[in-house]
């Protein structure tokens, strides 16, 4: 198996992220530091990257979680803060497919499938992810309007969007928000740039996967029909689309 391969499935990193940490001398093979993109490993053969040693995994796993609030979309956190690593089942490592932020939850997927990881975050297959947002104020059908034909966020112009408003009240407006890309924090500032601040914010589904009714928490098994069609949607995805 050719090292980047193995790196991948064991979830370290995509096989052109690995091709970066081997380039850079960071990867040794049985005690020797190697960087040639080709290097290939026999079974047997010990890898460490960084000094930590890396086992490959033996199955690859898929997993769905619905991060809380106040949890950290990392394995380890240098202030001290909780991480998803406390909400994780014992099991291979496995990695969070994109991030969620710190005062955002919802659902997230994570797996120790590296090259699947780097496929559904590549910006040329714009993976829909859908969220639920409490915004201040109520929500006008020019607001909707200008969500539709994507906001300007100052340098840069956020593309367009799917809106379904849920609900309007007096002073707040429950809104589903439907984005293919992943600027920082960008459902926040798009509503921000109407005046709207979100007050909270859930995200329900990651491309065909959907949060659905599992606790605030608790993680699940990616079902098979699921993991089939988020393989769908990347092999049959345009090349123009652009993704979170």
């Amino acid at each position: 198996m050719r090292l980047n391969a193995y790196l991948a499935h064991a979830g370290v990193a995509s096989r052109r992220a690995a091709d970066g940490l081997i380039a850079r001398g960071m990867v040794r093979v049985n005690g020797r530091t190697v960087t040639a993109l080709g290097t290939r490993v026999q079974p047997g053969d010990r890898v460490d990257v960084s000094g930590t040693p890396v086992a490959s995994a033996t199955e690859s796993v898929y997993l769905v979680l619905h991060k809380p609030v106040g949890v950290m979309t990392t394995l380890r956190d240098p202030q001290g803060r909780r991480t998803i690593v406390d909400l994780l089942p014992r099991g291979p490592r496995v990695v969070p497919v994109g991030r969620l932020d710190f005062d955002t939850s919802g659902i997230l997927l994570l797996t120790n499938d590296g090259a699947l990881t780097h496929r559904l975050l590549h910006p040329r297959f714009g993976v829909e992810k859908t969220y639920r947002a409490t915004i201040a104020g109520r929500l006008t059908g020019d607001d909707v309007h200008a969500l539709g034909a994507g906001v300007d966020l100052g340098a840069v112009h956020a593309s367009e969007a799917k809106v379904r408003v849920v609900a309007v009240r007096r002073d707040h407006s429950i809104v589903d928000l439907t984005v293919h890309e992943g600027r920082n924090r960008q459902v926040r500032r798009m509503f921000e740039a109407l005046g709207h601040p979100v007050l909270a914010l859930t995200r329900l589904r990651f491309g065909p996967v959907a949060l659905g009714d599992l606790p605030v928490g608790a993680t699940r098994a990616l079902h098979p029909r699921e993991l089939a069609a988020l393989r769908r949607v990347r092999e049959d995805a345009p090349s123009d689309q652009r993704s979170e």
